[in-house]
């Protein structure tokens, strides 16, 4: 038989009869949660103490929860949310518990219809996804809270995402109209300063508690780090200065336990994949380049198409300055003039230099470019822009779409060109 793909012949086999490196792989996921979470022991007791009236059938405080990514922030309120409910079943306290990522559902019908559907098991009963008018989805919303006669804890991730004010001016203000239930906001947002930019009628409605999470240092990481392994990985099947290592690299990017949970997975995975019976320093650093070219292809790949042709711009003029010796740093009006002919070449429409310079700015906060202010005297003020990343890796990425897939720019007698 010719062609054959039979899997016990095939190309798992040697992959399901290797014994690997793991015991639970999902423990070294950021989503998993723990029984015990090292160095939030005071965060865990301050939220414990604010969610505490809950289990005396009184109403909490709204909670908003600030950090940079990474810090244990989503982690610290499951663990309590889910201590928080137990407790609740042993002394007969109703509490309900509903967690929302505010990145998926960024509307205040979507977020209406989420937390409704979380007490209807009836399916036909169900808000829709859309069709309804928002007023009919909060007016079932209220019946149905209420009628479950149950403390409500509404927990927003990312809370920034969620688009207008209208929800959150709703939801804080809904317990006038409930007579059986209560609700609680829990907000989490990596944006310290977001509730500045909430209507004043909304932010005086919430009566908010502040909790802020710190970023987590190298010997805090560490031990996070060896929890998971004990859980994730078989005994003795990590170096030690491999987990160091994560540690380090996780500290120095702001203190990221995700960075750090990811990296040591990635890690193991590349070790397993090898065949190698313990998990080393070269497996870790080759784990981050893995990474960092993951982020690179999900960020470059999610830009619009006006930003990608911009970055192509920068890219090939980097590229053409190499191959002829010059150096590689270019300008904005340098970026603007190849744009330009990009654009005509490709039918779309040219965006203002103006416009063109407010998406270069995009792109250096996100890391993909440096682009730094210099002087040039009587002739005013101009960018030097240069790639934070490998041009050619970026340019295979943006050459598998099809407007950039034939495109080339060349120099002929000083002048760039568009072949």
């Amino acid at each position: 038989m010719v062609g054959k793909n039979r899997l016990d012949d095939g190309i798992f086999r040697n992959f399901l009869i290797s014994n690997g490196l793991f015991i639970d792989r999902e423990a070294l996921r950021p989503s998993y949660v723990p029984d015990f979470l090292p160095h939030r022991e005071q965060e865990i007791t301050t939220l414990a103490s604010i969610w505490a009236p809950a289990l005396r059938g009184e109403s909490p405080s709204n909670v908003f929860i600030y950090g940079k990514t990474g810090t244990g922030k989503t982690a610290v309120v499951k663990f309590v949310g889910k201590e928080l409910v137990g407790k609740g079943k042993e002394t007969g306290v109703k509490i309900s518990f509903i967690y929302i990522n505010c990145e998926i559902v960024d509307t205040q019908y979507r977020l209406l219809q989420n937390i409704t559907n979380h007490f209807i098991n009836d399916w036909s009963e169900r808000v829709p996804f859309t069709g309804w008018p928002t007023d009919e989805v909060f007016s079932k919303f209220k019946k149905i809270i209420d009628k479950s006669n149950t403390i409500v804890l509404v927990v927003l991730d990312e809370i920034d995402r969620l688009k207008g004010d209208e929800a959150l001016y709703n939801l804080s203000r809904i317990n006038s109209d409930l007579e059986n239930a209560k609700l609680s906001l829990v907000g989490i947002s990596n944006n310290l300063r977001f509730t500045d930019f909430l209507d004043p009628r909304v932010k005086s409605s919430l009566g908010e508690e502040n909790l802020v999470f710190v970023p987590y240092d190298t010997d805090q990481l560490r031990d996070i780090l060896n929890q998971r392994v004990g859980i994730a990985l078989k005994q003795d099947s990590i170096e030690d200065e491999a987990v160091t290592l994560c540690a380090n690299i996780a500290a120095q990017e702001h203190g990221d336990a995700r960075r750090a949970l990811d990296l040591l997975r990635m890690a193991a995975e590349i070790a397993e994949r090898n065949g190698s019976q313990k998990i080393s320093q070269q497996d870790v650093l080759n784990g981050l380049d893995r990474i960092e070219q993951d982020r690179v292809t999900k960020v470059v790949r999610s830009l619009p198409t006006q930003s990608k042709i911009i970055l192509f711009s920068i890219l090939s003029l980097e590229n053409l300055n190499e191959k002829h010796n010059l150096k590689s740093i270019v300008t904005t009006g340098e970026v603007y003039e190849v744009y330009k002919g990009l654009c005509k070449k490709n039918g779309l429409v040219t965006l203002t230099q103006r416009r063109v310079a407010d998406l270069i700015s995009e792109m250096d906060m996100l890391g993909i470019i440096t682009a730094r202010v210099i002087s040039k005297g009587r002739y005013g003020r101009t960018r030097e822009i240069k790639s934070s990343l490998t041009s050619s890796e970026i340019i295979n990425i943006l050459k598998q779409e099809e407007v950039f897939r034939n495109l080339k720019i060349n120099k002929v007698y000083g002048q760039t060109q568009i072949i």
